[in-house]
């Protein structure tokens, strides 16, 4: 009996280890972020498994400003106004998940930060749950043009390992992502939700429209991208 109690004794400490150890990960990685350029988890993943990785970092004011407008009104429109997490938004899909209608997510481009840095693919109601402090947290430690500068870096956009958007506006357009216009933009922005199977060099006509519908906003709103621009605005 002693000795059960004992194993289970160890094999508690060892759980309460591993996960002070999960949390300090990001506690300490994020600071770090600041000034280092992080890989994401898919990326580790790609390497372990011996399969093919393209990324090139870019500097957020080498990246189209239409670029950024695009993706902030396509897949954040609040994003210069949270502090990570849109409350909201996040209350309405609990309010659908419970009552067993449709989700679409909710995630905040900081929070897809959060997910792509520290935690699994595999979408599930604990993933999203953790991805709540850890973007509280990430927004409290960076200022949002870092923020976008690393989702922009580490996003996948493509089917074959193709990260951040060098890879993403080279793969589709032969572009560096500065010298994106509004079409090629706001493809590459309607292609985040799924990366995998929605080519911007080959667009149906329903991710024509839906990028159509992105430009507009952009183009009509782009006013709540500021935070992302040099010098507080963006050149649109």
């Amino acid at each position: 009996m002693a000795r059960k109690a004992k194993g289970l004794r160890r094999a508690l400490r060892l759980l309460v280890t591993a996960i002070a150890v999960l949390i300090a990960i990001p506690l300490v990685l994020t600071p770090v972020y600041l000034v280092v350029d992080p890989i994401s988890v898919p990326m580790i993943e790609r390497y372990l498994t011996g399969r093919p990785v393209t990324r090139e970092w870019r500097d957020i004011d080498q990246v189209s400003d239409r670029l950024k407008a695009s993706i902030i009104l396509s897949e954040d429109g609040q994003f210069c106004r949270h502090w990570g997490v849109d409350f909201g938004a996040l209350r309405a899909e609990v309010d659908n998940y419970l009552e067993g209608k449709p989700t679409r997510g909710a995630s905040t481009l900081t929070m897809q930060v959060a997910r792509n840095l520290f935690l699994w693919n595999d979408p599930s109601p604990i993933r999203k749950v953790l991805e709540v402090p850890l973007a509280l947290y990430i927004d409290l430690v960076m200022p949002k043009k870092r923020i976008m500068e690393i989702y922009l870096n580490i996003a996948e956009w493509g089917p074959n390992g193709e990260f951040g958007i060098a890879a993403g506006s080279e793969r589709a357009f032969g572009r560096e992502p500065q010298n994106l216009d509004w079409q090629t933009a706001s493809l590459l922005a309607v292609t985040l939700p799924n990366p995998l199977v929605r080519n911007p060099a080959r667009p149906n006509n329903g991710l024509l429209r839906v990028a159509g519908i992105v430009a507009e906003r952009a183009q009509l709103y782009g006013e709540r991208a500021n935070c992302v621009g040099s010098g507080g605005r963006l050149a649109l």
